[in-house]
């Protein structure tokens, strides 16, 4: 008996009524299907049914569209009679190929003969569990002469060979990122259940965009009737949340894996040497593959590499659940998780496991051996909770543990509680021991000053006054210096952190070795790395790379974060000397520096020099993961100029000069005070861009004052580009002294640290510049010729003429420069900020002017002439 076909599997489900319009989706779809694949790829509760049926209920796709929604069982003859029963509904003609014929030839025969393409929508394909169906699928795609557009939702990516689409530039796909509601999404959603949308903000960083979480929150709060009392306790074990992830997400789940999903639960972020540690396994890494895969709300965070988190609500669930079925292990995986993580160089996370454990003793031991590290600005992202109250009893009768509460507390943000552990570890540090007392003191006074610090109090200058001893003021010199490097304050940073080599070179007298007096030789090794990345972004490039040198020798008492600072200055050092090679490898060893203040630190300078390399989408990227911290830490003003000013940067080298312009106005006015903004920085780039639009006069106006008295608060490397954008510009003005004196100004200031990179960019007109400067005389006759030399070895060859004989435009240039990207058309336009028309017609130009038919043949071509 032939099996019954249900209807209502190859209907168009109807939008729920509070349906939240969604015209930014649609546009991708519509654009999506203008190739043969697209994927709408995320976990339950997404809303890509909702989004795909509201979608075709518009008449978007403008061809016949067959639906088909599939769960288990409907595999084998079963899924080619369902597609047999979806293609003829929508009025595609299959005469030739018979009901429940599982022949893909056959099918694609027919597709291929027809007059349009038919857009053939499956719904939940990962619920079938034969392997042929996406290899038909497959065959399907490539032999239906492109009458065939393909448009999948899953929770977990079928096995398509996605890969292959991917290269070919012919697959959109649609992850959570991209479906998840906006804030002004979420707002119409409350409004459509007649709540108010002044909620949404809140809605939205609990659900993080996540639909369906939206959806049942909004009907929790109808019930509960005040939204405001309601939005603070909403979590993961709310009985609607709850059921659905406990329904379509955990229960779908192998036992294996939902065994690692709880005990992981205690984790804000997770990576395979975790998953390991607390379960005992040797597979981490492909348990987190296989959660990848999956379907469960798990994101790959594109700022550290191998690591992971889970969704807040689904993470809220999984403890609920690891309370009700496994309470007495929580104390046990709280300790592995402390064990692991401070081998692994993340002792703040380490002493909040160990706190939560309750396992005094090793909190105690994770403060001794890493405080250096811990009394830093710029923390981890905080664990699921707090760890509970510090028993009074134990916290008089030990002071140090009242000071690793407190450094958690203040890193919470938690002053009133932070304030009553550091007054009574102060009360009775006379039971300190006689041998810890000096770093007890060096602790208590560096929490004190970050204590002052978040008040909003001068920061140092009390705490500093009260004579404290001097490996104590050295750590909180280091604290003082790399705040104010965070906040641009270069000149103060290095001031601060000398000072502090100073005060630790004192303390350590007469000089220690690391096993004997790790306490002494720590203060120095803690302010060494920031130093010389102060020193790096000055432009004192040899006493950065001196600097660096001895903070990685004297690396076995140093913490990671110490030891980035130093890789990160070298990495500069590198990029100025032209070495972007060496700058890669110093960037690659900082691995994973896990504090938000580090990485961003860390995507500026890769953003350099992915910039430098002419790879301008990867340094977007770069910037984009970095903007998107976990937790709750901001980057001060002062970096978000420098994220603004190094997006307009990669801007400019795309061609993009508009959007450049656009980004760069936002930045605040100067102000008073011992900060250094980034603002030159931003005129120069400004100046940059002008210059690029053949406007050499506005290009002069916009520079600051680079060769002045007062220039020298000015990193030297801004200095530098503004001086040879000021001689170009007046080169191009006709004003030939005014280019000299400015090139020999540049000269003079390059020389002593040996900058090369602002002279070495394949930058033709650069070139030249010095060419000319060299026929005319100079002081730097040596230096010159050495740049000149680098320049001919680099200099691209000229671009041969072909087909037409034209050259690109700079906006087709900045268009070629993402197509050896995976990015589609929409993705390109949205990053250019340029409508997908006009990329279209910018991509035409390319292919006719490169003799291209194909997006890789242009590419291939491109490389060939030397455009990227």
């Amino acid at each position: 008996m032939t099996p019954t076909l249900l209807t209502s599997k190859l209907t168009v489900p109807a939008p729920p009524a509070e349906l939240v319009p969604r015209p930014r989706l649609h546009a991708r779809l519509d654009a999506g299907v203008r190739a043969p694949l697209t994927l709408l790829g995320a976990p339950a509760g997404w809303g890509k049914t909702v989004l795909l049926s509201s979608w075709l209920r518009t008449g978007a796709a403008g061809w016949p569209v067959a639906w088909l929604s599939l769960e288990p069982g409907d595999g084998g003859e079963r899924f080619w009679r369902y597609l047999h029963a979806a293609l003829s509904s929508c009025g595609i003609p299959l005469a030739e190929v018979t009901e429940g014929e599982a022949d893909p030839a056959r099918f694609a025969d027919t597709l291929a003969r027809l007059p349009m393409p038919v857009v053939l929508v499956l719904d939940d394909l990962d619920q079938v569990g034969d392997g042929g169906v996406p290899d038909g699928l497959d065959f399907l795609l490539r032999h239906a002469a492109g009458r065939l557009r393909l448009v999948v939702a899953a929770r977990a990516d079928p096995p398509l060979a996605l890969h292959r689409w991917r290269l070919r530039g012919e697959l959109t796909e649609l992850r959570a990122d991209d479906l998840s509601f906006t804030v002004a999404e979420t707002g119409e959603l409350l409004t459509r259940h007649g709540l108010a949308a002044a909620h949404a903000g809140e809605l939205h960083t609990r659900t993080e965009g996540w639909p369906a979480g939206a959806r049942l929150a909004a009907l929790s709060m109808l019930e509960a009737g005040d939204p405001a009392w309601f939005l603070p306790g909403f979590t993961g074990d709310d009985a609607r949340v709850a059921d659905y992830l406990r329904d379509e997400v955990l229960a779908g789940q192998p036992a294996q894996i939902r065994d690692v999903l709880l005990a992981t639960s205690i984790l804000g972020q997770v990576c395979a040497g975790l998953v390991e540690a607390l379960t005992g396994r040797s597979d981490g890494e492909r348990i987190l593959a296989e959660l990848d895969r999956s379907g469960a709300f798990v994101t790959r965070l594109a700022a550290r590499p191998g690591w992971r988190r889970y969704h807040r609500l689904f993470a809220e669930l999984l403890r609920a659940e690891l309370r009700r079925q496994a309470p007495d292990q929580i104390p046990e995986l709280h300790r592995r998780a402390c064990g692991w993580l401070a081998a692994a160089g993340r002792p703040l996370d380490a002493l909040r496991h160990a706190l939560a454990a309750a396992d005094f003793d090793r909190a105690t031991g994770v403060l001794a051996e890493h405080w250096p590290d811990l009394i830093r600005h710029g923390h981890h992202e905080p664990p699921p909770a707090p760890a509970p109250a510090p028993p009074a009893g134990a916290v008089r009768a030990d002071p140090e543990l009242a000071l690793a509460y407190a450094v958690d507390r203040l890193d919470r943000r938690d002053l009133t509680g932070a304030a009553g552990l550091l007054d009574l570890a102060d009360e009775h540090r006379h039971r300190v021991p006689a041998d810890r007392r000096a770093r007890f003191a060096g602790i208590l006074t560096a929490l004190r000053l970050w204590q002052a610090e978040l008040r909003g109090e001068p920061q140092g200058g009390r705490l500093l006054a009260l004579r404290p001893p001097d490996g104590a003021a050295a750590i909180a010199l280091t604290a003082v210096g790399t705040a104010r490097l965070a906040e641009g304050a270069l000149a103060a940073a290095q001031g601060a952190l000398a000072e502090a080599q100073a005060r630790a070179d004192r303390a350590a007298t007469p000089p220690p070795t690391p096993a004997s007096h790790p306490d002494l030789s720590c203060p120095r090794l803690a302010g060494a790395g920031p130093l010389a990345f102060a020193r790096a972004l000055r432009g004192e490039l040899r006493a950065a790379q001196h600097a660096a040198r001895t903070a990685l020798g004297g690396h076995t008492c140093a913490a990671s974060a110490h030891c980035a600072y130093a890789h990160l200055a070298l990495a500069v050092v590198d990029i100025e000397w032209d070495r972007l090679a060496e700058a890669e490898a110093n960037l690659a060893r900082i691995g994973d520096p896990g504090d938000p203040l580090l990485c961003a630190w860390v995507a500026l300078v890769r953003a350099r020099l992915l910039g430098e390399r002419g790879e301008v989408a990867a340094g977007q990227e770069a910037l984009r993961a970095a903007r998107q911290p976990p937790g709750d830490w901001r980057p001060t003003r002062y970096l978000a100029d420098c994220f603004a000013v190094a997006e307009a940067e990669l801007r400019i080298r795309a061609g993009d000069t508009q959007t450049a312009r656009r980004l760069l106005p936002a930045l605040p006015a100067t102000q008073a005070g011992p900060a250094e903004p980034a603002e030159p920085a931003g005129a120069v780039c400004l100046a940059h861009a002008h210059l690029r639009d053949g406007d050499p006069e506005a290009a002069i106006a916009a520079l600051p004052d680079w060769a002045g008295p007062t220039a020298g608060a000015l990193p030297l490397r801004v200095r530098l580009d503004a001086g040879l954008v000021e001689a170009l510009a007046a080169g191009r003005l006709g004003e030939a002294r005014r280019s000299r004196d400015a090139v020999e100004q540049v000269l003079r200031l390059a020389e002593p640290d040996g900058f090369r990179r602002p002279f070495t960019r394949d930058d033709p007109p650069v070139r030249q510049l010095l060419l000319d400067h060299l026929d005319s005389g100079t002081a730097y006759w040596s230096f010159l010729t050495e740049l000149l030399s680098a320049t001919t070895a680099q200099a691209p060859p000229a671009r041969p003429e072909r087909g037409t004989g034209e050259l690109l435009t700079d906006r087709e240039l900045a268009v070629l420069r993402y197509l050896p990207s995976m990015l589609s058309n929409v993705e390109i336009a949205t990053s250019l900020c340029l409508s997908v028309n006009t990329v279209k017609t910018h991509v035409r130009h390319i292919y006719r002017k490169l003799d291209a038919t194909r997006r890789r043949e242009a590419v291939r071509r491109a490389r060939e002439l030397h455009l990227i």
